[in-house]
């Protein structure tokens, strides 16, 4: 898919727990190799809003969504369309690292394997974890426990896991939420190189962390305390130096949220 062209695409998405609505309306276009950051105060449905691009959300019982969620053109609820696919396209990286009580090779060999991939798996899993910029960290130790490495490794680490599945587009929820300030700077590093590569989302609560990484952001808070709405959507540069709504700018300046 050409630059310029949405990846991604909501329209009139509206979630629900239960009979109780979370999100309201939101309709938005994330570009091809560009990084879309979604920000808001804690409890404005960020997460939900971004678990909803690949069905994560599909776990949880009484959720149901209507209006649409469209990749590359697809309908990604459609009947016909099968979640663990649009897992493997849509990637997902969560706030804590989370690998596998395995190793290191076998935590980013094991989605290909489940996937019955049949090319040379010593060269995918080094691609990815080259890729995810931990390579000359981890080369000599690929039989070693994943759990042995650092909060910082162990995320890069999930990025490479999620990467040896070739997705499209990368989900991120809160990446750096649990990690120091240097391994930080390294996921953000790492977050631009891929999007040469990949389209991504990320969720997160840090202003700096939004204007310094993302191409596009999407500012979500609840209206009248209740259910989230997307207040502001636009190109980075914009939304934090010239937001169109008050309530974007009371948000990024620090007066509310």
């Amino acid at each position: 898919m050409e630059q310029g062209t949405p990846i991604l695409r909501t329209s009139g998405l509206n979630v629900y727990y239960g009979p109780i609505p979370v999100i309201n309306d939101v309709t938005m276009d994330m570009e091809t190799n560009k990084i879309t950051a979604i920000i808001g105060p804690s409890g404005s449905g960020k997460s939900t809003l971004l678990r909803c691009f690949n069905r994560m959300n599909d776990l949880i019982p009484s959720f149901r969504m209507s209006g649409q969620v469209l990749f590359a053109g697809q309908d990604v609820y459609a009947d016909d369309v099968d979640p663990t696919e649009i897992r493997y396209q849509i990637g997902m990286v969560f706030q804590r690292p989370n690998p596998f009580p395995k190793s290191i090779f076998d935590n980013v060999a094991f989605g290909p394997r489940v996937n019955g991939f049949k090319g040379d798996l010593n060269a995918l899993v080094e691609q990815s974890i080259r890729r995810a910029a931990l390579w000359d960290e981890v080369k000599d130790r690929l039989k070693e426990s994943a759990l042995s490495l650092s909060g910082g490794q162990q995320q890069r680490l999930c990025i490479a896991r999620a990467l040896a599945v070739e997705p499209t587009i990368i989900l991120m929820d809160e990446p750096c939420s649990a990690l120091d300030p240097i391994s930080t700077q390294a996921i953000e590093e790492l977050m631009r190189e891929l999007s040469n590569e990949y389209s991504i989302v990320i969720v997160t609560h840090n202003m700096q962390q939004a204007a310094r990484v993302s191409d596009y952001t999407a500012f979500l808070t609840p209206k009248d305390d209740k259910v989230s709405e997307l207040i502001e959507f636009g190109e980075t540069r914009q939304i934090f130096t010239n937001p169109r709504d008050e309530r974007t700018e009371a948000y990024i300046t620090g007066r509310f949220g």
